[in-house]
């Protein structure tokens, strides 16, 4: 699909060949406290969420996407739409990049081309996104794709013993 195509990178459905990919980011301890899992997935649970990723966006409610370099063909990350919600137009926005592939653009392109898909294609009103105060990268990123703060939620994550704020950024197609 040429919406999900960029310069550097193309965004693609899940494919039962994922498996390993999947595994590897869904049990990297690093990525729990955005992910917000707490124990370890097995493969077997992995491959039968696999078989469930043929349901349409508007079943699931939901839609990952892998982002692959279109140099080296190698899966890099995810971006997810989730809370999908057609009545009102809306769905939150998340993405990880796997952290060898971080700091190289691949997250702005793959957020901008999701953004495009979301408006033209699912014809959605607005996105949002839900950030930790800490985290910077992603505060950046956001904000570079003129997401915009309109909320803080106070002592929302527990992560290593400490609390942290969540902030809510929300971007709408005018």
């Amino acid at each position: 699909m040429h919406t999900l195509t960029g310069t550097h990178i193309k965004l693609r459905a899940l494919e039962p060949e994922d498996l390993e990919f999947l595994f590897q980011i869904e049990n990297n301890e690093s990525f729990w406290e955005v992910s917000h899992t707490q124990a370890p997935f097995s493969k077997f649970l992995l491959k039968q969420y696999l078989e469930n990723t043929h349901l349409d966006i508007y079943e699931a409610k939901q839609l990952r996407l892998v982002i692959d370099d279109k140099v080296t063909g190698k899966s890099i990350g995810m971006i997810d739409l989730f809370d999908f919600n057609p009545q009102h137009k809306r769905a939150g926005i998340g993405i990880l990049i796997h952290p060898d592939f971080q700091q190289k653009g691949f997250a702005s392109e793959a957020l901008q081309l999701l953004i495009k898909y979301c408006f033209t294609h699912l014809h959605l009103h607005q996105l949002y996104a839900n950030i930790t105060n800490d985290n910077t990268s992603s505060l950046h990123l956001f904000e570079k794709q003129n997401f915009k703060q309109i909320g803080i939620k106070k002592d929302w994550i527990f992560h290593n013993g400490t609390y942290k704020d969540e902030l809510l950024f929300q971007l709408i197609n005018e």
